[in-house]
């Protein structure tokens, strides 16, 4: 009897085991099934990438996303690839204006080594034509992107931009800072072998005074890398030697764009203050002072000279004894200016208020003082330099985001005229137009017909067909404004002074209806703006953007705070996770 009960144990068992079996199997996948559908889904393993011919195809499957900016959209504008469902990983979006740098995976095998001077001419060639968000970088730059993963590589990058980049081309400096700026950042070792390579010095200065091309690139380069590096690199660069032939540059024997440069640089150096001090030593502000009397030079390069040294004298090296500009400028016929209390961080604005250049590797923009909701208006702007520069119109809702490399023509509620690209900008979408490549003292005329609903640009008074498309988002409140790439100088006339080539419809001017307080006039060098913060007593629970209004404002799902709802809802992302942001949620006010 007990051996009876035990064998139908058994078999009862053995039945059930393979019945639950059957049952598995049926839902759940065998090992080799988990493998192959996690190959499939992700399509490769690793640290995949997407070669070119590839690109196209993703961006169909995938949808290109529109990132957020470094030396951004302006030059490239190429859009990264989304490949691997964990590359949200990345806290930091990529810089529109920069290219998206495409590393190898790890059975890739490295590009073909081509000549690299053909590789800088190729992309200086062929960068001004890269305009649309969806681009692909050059494949010269990646390349070379590629070969400045290693010391020798970017020793080797370095030399050619040195060496080949011409003097004539309005691009060339931009270029030497858009490669640069998106090579990885040098070793110690690097930079200690381009000292060597280079061996700077004075007496290095005045060698090859025939050839301004080389001593303008060489001085670009360590612009460059001076804003890119900081603290003990910054000072191990500017070395006795390098300071020796930045300064020997200044000399009145040496060429106007060589000079420029070279002042831009230990500008860039001087933002590390142990290094300001050492230039600050070196009796700079002497030189300067003979240099900023070429301000209102009519040669525009010099002209850039005089500006730039201007700008040096109020704000890095002061010069004992020496007026400030803002002090003795006359300003009592100037009713409409630039605001500097509504521009990007990095763009310098003269004393007057109608001239601004950008020096830095960023997006700058800036809008006027005056608004306009009817009528027709009209303004000019004097070209100093050719390169891109994007000037027009835009509404208060126009957003500056100079990091991301987006300005006036890249939202719904500007347009803008670029005449070194040839391009109508709206909506950072673009259109050719007619006119040629602008050139140094072009006079480029911005007429508004808020009646007409439409906008007219001219250079040298010859007009091209009217602008619509932004008063199907805006109607009026227009300011005139612009943004400025790297290196990029002009002077506006708002109607203090003849225009050069007026329309020939009735018009009115900024000039004539605005009007300014003597105070709101004044453009207070940086170290004065700064020293009046902090006099400025702030409240501890007041919005840290606008330092004015109560922080009431929390952000979601990031649940960041400390600011007013008005400021919270100019913003896109969180500023401080940089989170996209879905709501704002105004907290319940405790009264103390």
């Amino acid at each position: 009897m007990i051996v009876t009960a035990w064998i139908t144990f058994c078999a009862c068992r053995g039945l059930a085991k393979v019945l639950l079996y059957l049952s598995f199997s049926n839902s759940v996948p065998t090992a080799w099934e988990t493998f192959a559908s996690v190959v499939s889904s992700t399509g490769t393993m690793g640290n995949s990438c997407v070669c070119r011919e590839d690109s196209d195809l993703e961006d169909h499957q995938h949808g290109s996303s529109r990132a957020t900016r470094g030396q951004a959209r302006r030059l490239d504008h190429g859009s990264g690839v989304v490949v691997d469902a964990g590359e949200a990983r990345s806290s930091r979006p990529r810089d529109p204006v920069r290219p998206p740098r495409r590393g190898r995976g790890p059975h890739e095998p490295r590009r073909k080594k081509q000549n690299v001077d053909s590789l800088v001419l190729d992309t200086l060639a062929v960068i001004r034509t890269l305009v649309d968000n969806d681009q692909e970088p050059p494949y010269s730059m990646i390349t070379l992107h590629e070969m400045a993963e290693t010391d020798d590589g970017w020793l080797e990058v370095v030399q050619s931009l040195i060496r080949v980049i011409p003097l004539d081309d309005p691009l060339g400096p931009a270029v030497i800072t858009l490669l640069l700026d998106e090579c990885p950042l040098p070793t110690k070792d690097a930079l200690q072998k381009l000292s060597d390579m280079l061996s700077l010095s004075s007496a290095a200065a005045r060698q090859d005074a025939l050839n301004p091309a080389k001593h303008r690139n060489t001085t670009a380069v360590l612009g460059c890398l001076a804003e890119k590096l900081a603290g003990p690199a910054s000072i191990g660069l500017l070395s006795p030697g390098t300071l020796d032939y930045l300064l020997e540059s200044l000399s009145s024997e040496a060429h106007p764009t060589v000079m420029l440069f070279a002042l831009i640089a230990l500008e860039k150096f001087s933002q590390t203050s142990e290094n300001k001090l050492t230039v600050s030593e070196s009796c700079i502000s002497n030189r300067l002072a003979v240099l900023e009397l070429w301000a209102e030079h009519s040669d525009y390069l010099k002209r850039q000279v005089g500006f730039c040294s201007q700008w040096s004298l109020d704000n890095l090296f002061l010069k004992e004894g020496r007026q400030f500009t803002y002090e003795k400028v006359n300003l009592a016929n100037i009713n409409a200016m630039l605001n500097s209390n509504d521009v990007s961080e990095y763009l310098k604005i003269s004393p007057t208020g109608l001239e601004a250049r950008c020096d830095a590797s960023s997006f700058e923009s800036v809008r006027c003082t005056f608004c306009v909701d009817s009528g027709v208006w009209y303004y000019e702007v004097t070209v100093i330099t050719s390169g891109v520069m994007q000037i027009g119109w835009a509404t208060k809702d126009s957003k500056f985001l100079n990091h991301e490399g987006y300005g006036i023509g890249d939202d719904e509620y500007s347009c803008a005229y670029d005449g070194c690209r040839q391009l109508i900008w709206y909506n950072a979408r673009s259109k050719p137009h007619a006119h040629p490549c602008w050139k140094e003292g072009d006079a480029i005329g911005f007429l508004l017909d808020l009646s007409k609903k439409q906008m007219i640009f001219y250079l040298n008074g010859h007009q091209l067909p009217p602008e619509k498309q932004v008063f199907s988002s805006a109607t009026s409140g227009f300011f005139a404004a612009a943004s400025f790439m790297s290196y990029q100088q002009c002077e506006f006339n708002f109607g203090s002074k003849p225009f050069r080539h007026p329309p020939s419809v009735k018009f009115s001017t900024f000039n004539d209806f605005a009007s300014l307080q003597p105070s709101e006039k004044i453009i207070l060098p940086r170290h004065r703006r700064l020293a009046l913060l902090k006099q400025v007593s702030i409240r501890d629970n007041c919005c840290t953007l606008c330092c004015d209004v109560m922080a009431d404002t929390e952000l979601r799902p990031c649940g960041h705070g400390g600011m007013c709802m008005e400021c919270a809802l100019q913003l896109e992302t969180c500023p401080l996770c940089r989170q996209d942001i879905q709501t704002r949620v105004r907290l319940i006010a405790h009264v103390s």
